[in-house]
């Protein structure tokens, strides 16, 4: 059997400033609307699809494995842009970029709360 992720909801309180921060940061094409949805295409053939929701939003975790070169140059927006990342997904370490497993790796949030995190590898037993 194959299985292949297709998409996830990522609830928001603003879905396109949401979407279009992630799509901006990533440099990934602007979001596109679907029905209720704003999506962000990934180059994997899946997407985030934001979706404007009521109330409190509890924060998921959303991992984005990106080339060094790649990370390099969304590590810098994060600088420039001046927003908060950690090198772990508990925020103990502030302004730092872990290096597990022969990589490296940022955590940081989005407007709504959720921790978004850059790699360059997969993390022990998953890596390739």
């Amino acid at each position: 059997m194959t299985v292949e992720f297709n998409h996830t909801i990522v609830h928001s309180g603003d879905d396109l400033a949401s979407a279009r921060f992630l799509a901006e940061l990533l440099d990934l094409p602007e979001p596109t609307p679907f029905g209720p949805f704003q999506v962000v295409a990934l180059s994997n053939s899946a997407s985030l699809d934001f979706l404007r929701v009521p109330g409190p939003i509890t924060g998921q975790h959303y991992a984005f494995k990106l080339s060094e070169a790649e990370f390099d140059a969304v590590y810098a927006k994060i600088r420039a842009r001046g927003i908060t990342h950690w090198a772990d997904p508990f925020h103990q370490h502030p302004n730092e970029i872990n290096t597990r497993d022969g990589g490296r790796g940022v955590y940081f949030d989005d407007p709504n709360g959720h921790n978004m995190e850059i790699l360059t590898e997969h993390y022990g037993e998953y890596a390739e």
